[in-house]
């Protein structure tokens, strides 16, 4: 057989450099005659053996890429395989996190504070008015990268004030990130002495995604590796170095931000980007014969949501159902689905919240079984 019609250049090279660069393998490979028989035969067991170790290997390889519009938890899912499949963060690794959560933290009490003057609501207490004035200041004498216990008083005493949950509770008309509330709920442990973070910090942190993280580990004998991309409109411009070889991709939704605006451009609703974006990648020619499965994430912040504010914010002439976590998360369900064009592509989706490890772990097993079930097809070996 010949080796220039229909393998990859990884056997190419491998043959090369078994047999010192000659580039005439292929013909004697191809062109047996009495005078080499024996040597071309014995060229051609050597290629059958690399090509059915190589396959081998491919065979329990996984490339999961990770997509999705920005804010919407590739990052985090990734942390959880670090957790769950590997090691999980050593002590040091955690520390590294701390000056992240500091800035989550502060940013997220400056954020409330500048959204009062935004949304022309007022700070009750004169004390509290004096606190929020530190905020607004670009003075590194107060905050120079550390919860000092002394911020910790003054965000708490900020927090209780009726100005600044008033503020807080109309997040969705300015740009705050969902772990606001989790890190100044436990502002007292971050500013104690001798803080490391915990996994459920860490999970929580934000930091954008810039260039392309992987995070590799190992299920039952199968090798995964993770492929983790920026989400924002800047970052996606790098996605398609990523395409190739891809096994699965997981494209990633927040449930919980239909009522939420780009931090790109503050105008475009965040639902619909999703949406358009799905449809774009969905049908894609890179993808015409990959897994397609679907996280609907962050349905403990969208459970809580939806009883507060109607889907039919964002979807005002197709949405007409009851404010409930079933139908509401059901009808995005169907909205994403449908922006499929292909009658032979199968999309998976899965509800998810990807801060539960436990139901990570549930979630993950499930979408393994897929992947598994579809390479056993793929190879002639599927039930």
């Amino acid at each position: 057989f010949c080796l220039s019609r229909g393998l990859g250049d990884v056997y190419k090279r491998q043959i090369n450099a078994e047999y010192g660069g000659k580039q005439n393998f292929c013909v004697m490979a191809c062109c047996i005659n009495g005078d080499n028989d024996k040597e071309a035969s014995k060229i051609n067991k050597e290629i059958s053996k690399l090509l059915h170790e190589e396959k081998r290997k491919l065979s329990n390889e996984f490339k999961l890429l990770l997509l999705g519009a920005g804010e919407s938890g590739k990052s985090t899912i990734a942390k959880q395989m670090k957790m769950i499949y590997k090691q999980g963060f050593t002590e040091e690794e955690r520390l590294s996190y701390k000056s992240v959560i500091y800035q989550n933290t502060y940013s997220a009490m400056k954020t409330i504070v500048q959204a009062t003057h935004e949304l022309s609501i007022s700070i009750k207490s004169k004390s509290n008015r004096k606190i929020a004035a530190k905020f607004q200041e670009e003075d590194t004498t107060y905050f120079n990268g550390d919860i000092t216990p002394q911020i910790a008083e003054d965000i708490k005493a900020l927090w209780k004030d009726p100005g600044i949950q008033k503020t807080f509770l109309r997040s969705n008309e300015y740009q705050l990130s969902d772990s606001a509330s989790y890190y100044i709920q436990n502002v007292d442990r971050l500013a104690s002495e001798g803080y490391i973070p915990s996994e459920q910090d860490i999970l929580r942190s934000r930091a954008k995604t810039t260039g392309i993280i992987e995070t590799e580990f190992t299920i039952e004998k199968s090798k995964f590796k993770m492929v983790d991309v920026g989400g924002q409109r800047s970052e996606r411009k790098k996605w398609m170095h990523c395409f190739a070889d891809v096994t699965a991709v997981i494209f990633f939704v927040a449930l919980s931000e239909y009522d939420l605006k780009l931090y790109e451009d503050n105008e475009t609703n965040r639902m619909h980007e999703s949406l358009r974006l799905f449809k774009e990648i969905c049908n894609s020619k890179w993808f015409v014969d990959t897994s397609m499965i679907l996280f609907l994430n962050k349905k403990d912040l969208f459970e809580d949501k939806i009883q507060r504010i109607p889907l039919s914010v964002c979807f005002p002439k197709e949405y007409d159902g009851p404010s409930d976590f079933v139908p509401a998360s059901n009808f995005i369900k169907e909205k994403f689905i449908a922006q499929n064009d292909s009658e032979k592509k199968q999309i998976y989706p899965h509800l998810t919240c990807a801060t539960d490890t436990n139901h990570v772990k549930v979630v993950f097993n499930a979408v393994k079984d897929i992947i598994l079930h579809k390479a056993l097809d793929e190879s002639g070996l599927g039930v």
